[in-house]
């Protein structure tokens, strides 16, 4: 049975409250929220977001996916490199460098349009749609692998699904990503200084999460086709080796962590902890 879509109208505010807190502490650097596919780390964003903006301040909000490749550059790379690489998501399917350069622009003061990407056309908005921001008082980014590491490359040798064991038997696109996640997005890891996570309980809830997410922007579309169940479920498995990966090293390198259960309800004591001290840990 599938999880209920428990959390669709957001966060509870005393959840948003330290956390807005604890991202204006610290306004020099942007403040990134990560967790897998479906966790809400993009309801909260626009949640803290919201807060920020009842205070008066201005905020730009920024996800990961705004910074896919097009979808012709995407094909261009599976051409080259391999056919999984057409699909958007994993590590190696980024503009990192637009990211760094959104970033710093937004930290710098200086005016700057944001990328926006149409998940159901797979293309990246033309930049004539791209919202112009002429400054910001806070810079929030999110996205499902932020800071996530490489893996050791002998843990690549066995493939690890279904699509892997099928369409990478050789492990040509694994290797790929890993090497993408080592090298090429180091650069912006290095302007997100402060992270918190939102952690699933397992990777196991993560289908279910993201078919939650793919009714809620056919809901949101109507007459527009998005991805059936079963894509859905072939889907996520690009992106499983490396949400394993974030579930075993993120919780011990974020500044911050909210765990959450199956409902996507967040660890009563984690909350009051981001209210005692809402400072980034050393």
């Amino acid at each position: 049975m599938d999880t209920p879509l428990h959390m669709a109208a957001g966060h509870a505010s005393a959840m948003v409250a330290p956390i807005l807190d604890i991202a204006l502490a610290h306004r020099g650097s942007p403040f990134a929220i990560t967790g897998l596919q479906g966790s809400g780390k993009s309801t909260l964003a626009s949640q803290v977001a919201a807060a920020a903006a009842r205070r008066g301040l201005r905020v730009a909000v920024l996800s990961i996916d705004d910074f896919y490749l097009d979808r012709p550059v995407r094909r261009r790379l599976a051409t080259r490199v391999h056919p999984l690489l057409a699909t958007r998501g994993p590590p190696g399917t980024h503009e990192v460098a637009l990211a760094c350069e959104v970033i710093d622009a937004l930290l710098a003061g200086t005016p700057v349009a944001l990328p926006r990407f149409d998940k159901i056309a797979d293309r990246r908005l033309p930049r004539s749609q791209w919202p112009l921001m002429r400054g910001c008082d806070l810079v929030i980014f999110e996205g499902w692998f932020l800071r996530t590491p490489a893996e050791a490359g002998v843990a690549l040798a066995e493939p690890l699904n279904a699509v892997e064991h099928d369409d990478d038997p050789e492990g040509v696109w694994r290797h790929y990503v890993n090497d993408a996640l080592a090298t090429h997005y180091t650069p912006l890891w290095s302007r997100l200084p402060r992270l918190l996570l939102l952690q699933a309980p397992s990777f196991d809830v993560v289908p279910g999460w993201r078919w939650q997410q793919e009714q809620s922007l056919q809901a949101a579309n109507p007459g527009r086709m998005t991805m059936d169940r079963a894509q859905v479920e072939r889907f996520v498995q690009l992106f499983e080796r490396v949400s394993r990966q974030a579930l075993r090293m993120l919780p011990a390198s974020a500044e911050h962590v909210v765990r959450l259960d199956a409902m996507r309800d967040p660890a009563h004591g984690d909350i009051l902890a981001l209210r005692v001290a809402p400072t980034i840990a050393g």
